[in-house]
Formats: structure tokens, C-alpha cells, sequence
């Protein structure tokens, strides 16, 4: 790449201007818009991710102090925190999620070649919500409790790659189990979420459509034993049943036989009792399918600590749909990044990197080359020993 270029400018290379265009005239973004176009309003709002600002104003400071690298970094003219506030609030927030999309559909072939662990030719989604604490004197359209308010990042992660490829921002009183209506059904794919999905006309949804999922029971629901199967107790395995609903709405909600099985894990010391639809792969596989669930809590946990999407630029619900797209857009770039450049560090470790780098004119193999060479030379610290046993 060139010398000459920031590695701001260099790495926003890798999104497509193209597919960016076509998502901004889908809703009219640029339209009657003289400063700060929809492109621009990204870059500032990317810039504020990949650097940790924390508010509009750190924003447009931090920006200022580049002020000649700016015009080569995509910027028409100085950014003023006004103006960035006034097309957070207008401009549509579903420009962003439509471009977030094209990105999960570059970074998600990437990731093909990962290893689950897992016995299994079908691809493995994990189903959850996080919520994100807000105050309700600010952000009174995100209603959550009685004092207190709240929204919920609705997501479904691709476990394999740990890609987004379904995120809903609603208030914090939206049930999770909502978000199933909104997903679209994949065949021969299983889709692993928690109890508080437990939801049978939706399951029986899935179940129409193909699509496996593998869910725990709650210890309420009425079913009656159809057929067992033998089962490797060495593994941790207890039952695995064939059953039908019997309850008086759960059976027409849910006509079908599921099946059910027993594990028990000697490692939290508690049993388990998974839902699935699923009568072909091993007892144990279910089990193993639904461990994987645990890479969506995982997801959130890196996202709400690398990411700003804890504190707001804005308080209407089109700033917050919008930060939380560009965040989640960022997140895919720097994925790609990883994948494309065959960098060996972490998405964290990336993510650190860019963000004291970003206006060096270096090209981009050179900085992470550099960080590798720094680190292989560095020495322990020699500290004092106070006592040699």
C-alpha cells in the first residue's frame, strides 16, 4: 500500500464504497445533505470506535489535531460535534445495518476453515440478548423497569466464525423470546438458545422449516415417554427419550415428538435436560452442540468492553440503532482485517494496535510486523529480588 496514506485510510479500504452507496440511496441518506455525508458520518463515528472516544466533543477534538491527514482519510472539512449529532438523529439508522450485512457476508467465509470440535456437517447459531443499562430521564423510549431504563441487543452469532447475523435493538421490556419471530429459518442449521426461548408454537415453527434446535427444559412442562435409547453413562449421559407434549395447549402448540436427554456434568456437578428436534446426531453431540452456546455470552462480553456501546453519543432510538451498527460494522472490519492479512493476534490485541496508529502513514502489514518484532525483542523487567529461596 501506499507510504503516503494513514492507516485510517488504508484499512477503511477494505469496505466496499460501492455497497456503502447503495445502502445510503436505498433510504435517501445524502439527500438535501451539504455537510457531513452519510460516508463521512461513518468515518467519524468508526473513528470514535476504533479510538475509544468517549462523547461527540472528544470526537471532534481528537479528529482536529489530525486536521491535515483528514482530506486523505475521507473527510470533505473538519468535523463539528453539531453537525455529527444532527445526522445521528436523522440520518436512517437501516443504512448502517443494511452495509453491517454486506460485511457479515465477507467476513463469515473467512471464518469457514474454524474448528468447532464438533463431529457435525451443519453450521451452529447461539440465540440470546444483552442488555444495556441506560437512564430513563435521558432515554425515556427505553422503558425496562419502574425507575430504570434499559435496551436489548436481540443477537444471533454464527458460533463457528462468532459473526453476527442477526441483531435487533429494542427497548428493555421486549421478551427474548420475540426475537425468534423476527429470524429466518436456515435447514439442516441448529439454532441453540437458553429456557427463556422456550416458547412451543415458535419451536414448532422451527421444526417445520427444518431447522434443529437444541434448547434446555423447563422442569414444568407435561410430556409422556414414547421410546429410550441406550446411552454411554461414562459420558455424563443419564436418558435419551423420545417424548410428546401432553399438555392441554402445549400439545396443539408443539403436535410433534421431540426428543429429550439427560446429562449430567461433573464439572458444574448439575444436571441438564436438553429439547431438540434433532433424532439423529449422538445424545453426547446435543450436549456438545449446546456448550457452544456459550461463545454468544462471549460475544457480548468483548463487544461491551472493546466496543462503545455502553455510553451514547445520543438519546433518541435512531442514534442508538445507529452507534450500535457502526459498532457491530467496525467489529466485522476488524475481523476481516485479521482473516485477509493473516494477522495471528487477537481481535483485542488488533483492535489496540489500530487505535495508536491510526494517522501513522505506514502501511498496515508494516505496523502489525512491527508490533511482532517488538515483542520478540522485549526482555522480562528486571526487578529487584527481595528474597532468593
Amino acid at each position: 500500500m501506499n507510504r503516503g496514506r494513514t492507516v485510517f485510510a488504508q484499512i477503511i479500504e477494505y469496505i466496499s464504497h460501492n455497497e456503502f452507496r447503495r445502502c445510503v440511496e436505498r433510504y435517501d441518506g445524502d439527500h438535501r445533505v451539504r455537510k457531513l455525508t452519510c460516508w463521512e458520518q461513518f468515518l467519524a463515528m468508526a473513528f470514535a470506535q476504533l479510538t475509544y472516544r468517549e462523547s461527540l466533543r472528544d470526537i471532534e477534538v481528537s479528529l482536529a489535531v489530525h486536521h491535515r491527514k483528514l482530506y486523505h482519510s475521507g473527510f470533505r472539512s473538519l468535523l463539528k460535534r453539531s453537525t455529527l449529532a444532527d445526522a445521528n438523529e436523522l440520518r436512517d439508522w437501516r443504512i448502517y445495518a443494511d452495509f453491517a450485512q454486506t460485511l457479515i457476508q465477507i467476513a463469515r467465509p473467512l471464518y469457514v476453515d474454524s474448528d468447532l470440535g464438533l463431529d457435525l456437517q451443519a453450521t451452529v447459531y447461539a440465540l440470546d440478548s444483552t442488555t444495556i443499562d441506560l437512564c430513563l430521564a435521558l432515554f425515556p423510549w427505553a422503558s425496562f423497569r419502574r425507575a430504570k431504563g434499559a435496551v436489548k441487543l436481540h443477537t444471533m452469532i454464527d458460533v463457528q466464525s462468532a459473526i453476527p447475523v442477526f441483531i435487533d435493538v429494542t427497548h428493555g421490556k421486549i421478551h427474548d423470546v420475540a426475537a425468534l419471530d423476527h429470524i429466518a429459518p436456515e435447514p439442516g442449521a441448529y439454532v441453540v438458545m437458553d429456557r427463556g426461548y422456550m416458547d412451543f408454537a415458535r419451536l414448532y415453527h422451527l421444526n417445520q422449516a427444518f431447522t434443529y434446535f437444541v434448547i434446555p427444559a423447563k422442569t414444568n412442562f407435561q410430556f409422556q415417554r414414547r421410546r429410550s435409547m441406550p446411552v454411554d453413562k461414562s459420558l455424563g449421559l443419564r436418558s435419551d427419550q423420545t417424548i410428546v407434549l401432553t399438555g392441554p395447549v402445549t400439545s396443539h402448540r408443539y403436535p410433534a415428538p421431540m426428543r429429550r436427554i439427560s446429562f449430567y456434568s461433573h464439572d458444574m456437578d448439575k444436571r441438564f435436560v436438553f429439547l431438540t428436534n434433532d433424532f439423529f446426531v449422538p445424545a453426547f453431540t446435543v450436549t456438545e452442540i449446546y456448550r457452544c452456546r456459550w461463545q454468544i455470552e462471549l460475544f457480548f462480553k468483548w463487544i461491551k468492553q472493546h466496543l462503545r456501546i455502553k455510553r451514547f453519543f445520543g438519546t433518541s432510538p435512531n442514534c442508538v440503532k445507529t452507534q450500535v451498527w457502526i459498532a457491530v460494522a467496525v467489529y466485522l472490519l476488524v475481523a476481516i482485517l485479521k482473516k485477509q492479512l493473516r494477522l495471528e493476534q487477537s481481535l483485542h490485541t488488533i483492535l489496540q494496535i489500530l487505535s495508536t496508529t491510526l494517522f501513522e502513514k505506514t502501511p498496515v502489514p508494516l505496523v502489525f510486523q512491527r508490533y511482532e518484532e517488538q515483542t520478540q525483542l522485549s526482555s522480562p523487567s528486571k526487578q529487584l529480588v527481595l528474597f532468593d529461596f
